[in-house]
């Protein structure tokens, strides 16, 4: 990302949650805090800017994005990805703290590129003591915006800001408080198309160092036919949408094969749990919808469970 702004893909996600709040008809997920969270002018930016062609330099403060323009690209290329897998990253969190607070344990949750994540805002169960992980510009962004809506912070919500270019994501969280003892969950979502396999892999040994057995990873991650030649035509929207992130300054880096990813898990003591390959993600949240939405063609979800 550009140093010294906040993350640009991280609001067109806000938007795409906010969106779909407002108008969305059969929610995939209602993130309703999403608009105040993000306000007016946030949104009516990110709108134009989706509008305009993703040109940042066309926005004008003194007009409204118009709906039926941006219609058609936000529902091909903005909407799906980040509506379905915060819906599969919710629901296998709540599974999870459900599981360990019947035991009487309380969990982590650490959110890895938590952007304008709202669930410390909505979250109504009281096991969970929540890590929000991002840039330390994007994260600086956010604060302001609580701080603008006199929001309340919760007694379980940490920030922790890291610049992975300076800092040790290790020993930020464990200054800030997190406690290696306790059962956690932990979310990489929207995070791996910036990465290369071996800086993704770097990440998976420090959650495997810092989780206890038993412990959950959750991520998201578009497969080889991203960026190959002899494959793009079966993966057309990614590719389209990384020349979109490129043009934002956050370059879209790598895909991964299902086996690299498996192997990459494995050797940091991690075993699958889940896969929801494309087909199952366009059948449980896409399935028989009127408004065009559909699951990207390459994109995949995995959850994977820390081992001795």
């Amino acid at each position: 990302m550009i140093e010294e702004q906040e993350s640009i893909t991280a609001k067109l996600c806000q938007f795409a949650r906010a969106f779909h709040s407002n108008y969305g008809k059969g929610k995939i997920f209602d993130d309703y805090l999403s608009f105040d969270l993000m306000g007016r002018e946030q949104y009516e930016e990110m709108g134009q800017l989706i509008e305009n062609n993703f040109d940042p330099k066309k926005f004008d403060p003194n007009r409204w994005f118009c709906h039926k323009n941006i219609k058609d690209v936000l529902y091909k290329y903005i909407l799906p990805i980040p509506l379905s897998r915060i819906k599969y990253a919710e629901i296998e969190l709540e599974n999870f703290a459900k599981l360990q607070g019947a035991m009487g344990k309380k969990i982590q949750y650490v959110i890895c590129g938590a952007g304008m994540d709202s669930f410390a805002f909505r979250n109504l169960m009281r096991n969970i003591k929540i890590f929000e992980v991002d840039h330390p510009d994007t994260q600086k962004y956010k604060l302001d915006r609580i701080k603008k809506l006199e929001w309340i912070i919760p007694e379980n919500l940490t920030f922790v800001s890291v610049d992975f270019s300076r800092d040790s994501l290790k020993e930020r969280l464990l200054e800030n408080g997190f406690d290696p003892n306790l059962p956690t969950f932990t979310a990489i979502l929207g995070v791996s198309y910036y990465l290369t396999l071996p800086v993704f892999e770097q990440t998976l040994k420090i959650i495997s160092e810092l989780s206890p057995e038993g412990s959950k990873v959750i991520f998201d991650f578009p497969d080889e036919t991203t960026f190959s030649k002899e494959l793009e035509k079966n993966a057309p929207r990614v590719r389209e949408l990384a020349e979109v992130t490129e043009r934002l300054g956050e370059p879209m880096l790598h895909g991964f094969s299902v086996g690299e990813i498996k192997e990459a898990l494995e050797r940091n003591s991690f075993k699958v749990a889940s896969h929801y390959t494309p087909q199952i993600i366009q059948s449980l949240y896409f399935e028989g919808r009127t408004d065009n939405l559909k699951a990207y063609e390459n994109v995949h979800f995995m959850k994977a469970e820390k081992t001795v």
